[in-house]
């Protein structure tokens, strides 16, 4: 008898994890069905795994060498000729099945809904406040003429007359059987002889949904907010997709937003920015009295904290940063031409 160690290229500490994928792997290579298959050896495959498989006969193979005829490896003598699907041995690549034909129904797998996107627009205002707006969206629902079942009212699909109802067929190959979804009824199990004419047998039409979404406070543009359940429903029992709202938020005409910080621009004069003043500033709670400190450089940002937008993820309102923007006058009296013309002359 061969070792069963050596047959399927294991250690004789591996797992049965590792046991099972290394006999996977060499009874796909040489199965006699495959390109390339040697039966003897895949006998040989067969009757190491069953060896290795069973607690029992690895432990007396390991502690005798041998398991006295009752299933061992070493060829047909040895070997416990398995019958399976190949279904299983191939990873599915012939669609799953039961061998020789046998099995229960396999019929649609439950599939989880689609999910779906929307867009809501709003300004710049209720987008720092928080607001609630409706949306729309267009979502796949049960026929309502057929209440989903794809059949004319008064109908009913009927149990696939090629696979019997099993959604799968099978192609026996002596001691195997290939499996398949049944090619009639697209793996259902079931057939519409009269498709209802409102959704033509799919059991689905399209409506469009209204919802009401709550936009936090503090939203920027492209926040998305995730409706659960809302999406398209699943297929064969699968659960429902979800709705995603993207707000799409209008600029302002007054604030340039970073992060949750917003920036305002405040005009002073040459003055004011020389000696300091105190100067109104707007926020989005109203205005403000802010000091501008002697010396300020045209740029120069002055921070109010607590004074910014919302955090979406709390934690109190980032800042206002107020952007110092020298106010040059247009035109000028005689008086303050002639101080400004003292001042050019005395700064020289």
């Amino acid at each position: 008898m061969s070792n069963p160690y050596d047959t399927l290229g294991v250690a004789k500490n591996a797992s049965a994890d590792e046991i099972k994928k290394a006999y996977r792997k060499l009874a796909r290579e040489s199965h006699p069905d495959a390109s390339g298959g040697d039966e003897a050896r895949f006998k040989e495959i067969q009757g190491a795994y069953d060896v290795l498989s069973d607690p029992e006969k690895r432990k007396q193979y390991d502690t005798f060498g041998s398991t006295n005829g009752r299933g061992g490896a070493g060829g047909p003598a040895g070997a416990q000729f398995q019958d399976f699907d190949l279904s299983d041995l191939f990873g599915g690549l012939f669609g799953g099945g039961a061998a020789r034909g046998g099995g229960a129904r396999r019929g649609p797998q439950p599939e989880r809904g689609a999910d779906l996107q929307t867009e809501v627009h709003i300004s710049f205002e209720d987008a720092l406040a928080g607001v609630q707006v409706p949306v729309r969206a267009n979502v796949e629902t049960a026929c309502h003429t057929c209440g989903g079942s794809g059949a004319e009212p008064g109908t009913a699909p009927i149990v696939c007359p090629v696979c019997n109802g099993r959604g799968i067929t099978s192609d026996s190959h002596g001691l195997f059987a290939l499996s398949q979804p049944c090619p009639r009824c697209r793996g259902n199990g079931t057939m519409v002889e009269h498709p209802c004419k409102t959704c033509r047998g799919s059991g689905r039409e399209r409506v469009q949904k209204t919802y009401q979404v709550k936009i936090p406070a503090g939203a920027k543009d492209g926040t998305r907010i995730r409706l659960k359940g809302r999406g398209e429903p699943g297929r064969g029992g699968g659960p429902t997709g979800d709705l995603y709202v993207v707000a799409r938020v209008a600029s302002s005409p007054l604030y340039e937003r970073r992060g949750d910080d917003l920036v305002v621009d405040v005009p002073v004069s040459y003055a004011d920015a020389a000696l300091g003043a105190k100067v109104e500033v707007a926020t989005p709670e109203g205005p403000i009295s802010l000091k501008v400190p002697a010396g300020s450089q045209p740029g120069k940002l002055l921070k109010v904290k607590g004074r910014g937008a919302p955090r979406l993820k709390g934690g109190g309102k980032g800042d206002l940063l107020a952007r110092l923007r020298l106010d040059v006058p247009e035109k000028m009296s005689k008086q303050e031409r002639e101080l400004l013309e003292e001042l050019r002359k005395v700064s020289r």
